[in-house]
């Protein structure tokens, strides 16, 4: 074929697509949740937003959307009803002048993530686009500017509120020094990071009642004697680095999750930006909340309750590291087996016990089976923009199970920290739910079995 009847063909080809797509996304469309959580979550990897602080920032983007949904929706619970302590002072209800509702929430999620998030100016961009498409689709400028208006209030409300949790103190407290003892966490290679975050632990939960309230079984003693049964968990994680099938290598990579990950050659270091943990959990809840059609309302409020189950989840866990404080399997194996082992994954600058994608996988699994249904098929597709592929679950416990066994593949944790961050986090979740249901909130699908879609 010659160049120029490829050229022809290749312009009537982009004719015939610009024809069939020359309207774009309709405004339903437009108007999904998870388009706004898309540009959340590029603003935090840009930011290198560590797991508990992205789960904070979550929980409050998705407040004020939820305020301005439920205003509308009576069948919905005031979010005061499960979050402690939410001011009662955000009366939506008294507003008069007409609004759409839904681009009132869309856009607060965006300018809660704006005014909350390092980089958040990066939205501002993504605001502008918004109300333009919205604007070439025939809606009225003065309809859009009272949206924004009512979408602004609830966002002022809950940064207001964000600024009461203590968050803004953590750089005042005493600063956290690690141990060289024996059987205590220290700084791990390549890159030695500081410890994540060690005061966690004071900032102010959404629903449970405190850090503290659901603690793991106390953890094995640490031994050095190869008879021990710390040392037999030892070496369950550097046997099974040195056996993983395909299979286990590829769950323990799609699970990564690691924002801080870093590669060194010689004296330069190259950093791999990556979504959190919980941002990969937020990922799911949108994209099956799409798949199942929910719909705007109940979309809204499947992301604000794993936005909470989120915090509180990050809490509880990083309480008991802190408390605990123990070594990683990096550390034990280097110092006590085998000076030339590493991981298959690269280790977390934070405590062992419990593991955090344990904790907040299950918490997770929990709250998203009670809104949505026990057997929610789906297909993940949340690590495609970072290089890990796609995998087919069949219920979010089911994903739950092989996030928290990723971490004893990758080689960062021991099964004990997995089986008990398992529990713990499945307590989270309980307790959540229980918060839920007699807020009266109801589950949307009660059992529903879905078939994988992409």
């Amino acid at each position: 074929m010659s160049r120029r009847i490829r050229a022809l063909t290749t312009l009537l080809f982009l004719f015939s697509y610009s024809s069939l797509h020359a309207h774009g996304p309709t405004l339903d469309e437009q108007l999904h949740p998870g388009k706004a959580l898309d540009a959340i979550n590029m603003t935090m990897v840009h930011d290198v937003v560590s797991p508990p602080v992205a789960a904070r920032y979550y929980a409050y983007s998705m407040l004020g959307a939820y305020s301005i949904v439920a205003t509308h929706n009576k069948n919905l619970p005031a979010l005061s009803r499960f979050v402690k302590s939410f001011p009662l002072t955000l009366r939506l209800d008294t507003i008069t002048a007409k609004y759409d509702y839904r681009i009132a929430a869309y856009y607060s999620m965006l300018e809660t993530a704006r005014l909350l998030l390092p980089s958040g100016e990066n939205l501002a961009e993504e605001q502008a686009s918004f109300l333009q498409t919205l604007e070439k689709k025939g809606l009225k400028p003065a309809m859009l500017a009272q949206s924004v208006k009512v979408g602004k209030l609830a966002s002022a409300a809950v940064v207001g509120f964000s600024k009461t949790d203590r968050y803004g103190k953590l750089s005042a407290l005493k600063r956290y020094t690690p141990l060289k003892e024996e059987g205590k966490w220290y700084p791990t290679p390549p890159a030695y990071l500081d410890p994540v975050e060690p005061n966690w632990k004071t900032i102010r939960p959404m629903v449970i009642d405190s850090a503290n309230q659901f603690r793991p079984a106390p953890l094995t003693p640490f031994s050095r004697d190869t008879t021990s049964a710390f040392y037999k968990q030892v070496k369950a994680v550097y046997d099974v680095t040195k056996h993983l099938t395909p299979e286990q290598l590829q769950i323990a990579q799609f699970w990564d999750c690691n924002p801080f990950a870093v590669n060194t050659s010689g004296h330069m270091s190259i950093g791999f930006k990556k979504i959190s943990p919980g941002g990969h959990w937020m990922n799911i809840a949108a994209l099956v909340s799409k798949q199942a059609k929910l719909g705007f309302d109940k979309t809204v409020v499947v992301l604000c309750a794993e936005g909470v189950t989120l915090m509180d989840a990050f809490i509880s866990c990083w309480e008991i590291k802190y408390d605990t404080n123990r070594i990683r399997p990096e550390t034990y194996i280097n110092r006590y087996m085998d000076v030339k082992w590493q991981p298959i994954l690269q280790t977390p600058p934070f405590p062992e016990y419990t593991s955090g994608h344990a904790v907040i996988s299950n918490a997770s699994a929990e709250v998203l089976t009670y809104l949505l249904g026990d057997k929610m098929a789906y297909i993940d597709n949340t690590e495609i923009p970072f290089g890990s592929g796609e995998r087919p679950f069949t219920s979010f416990r089911q994903a739950a199970t092989e996030a928290s066994v990723s971490r004893f593949y990758g080689g960062i944790h021991y099964m004990e920290s997995i089986n008990n961050g398992n529990a713990q986090g499945k307590k989270v979740g309980d307790y959540i739910v229980s918060r839920l249901e007699n807020a009266g909130l109801k589950p949307f699908i009660t059992t529903r079995t879905l078939g994988y879609t992409k």
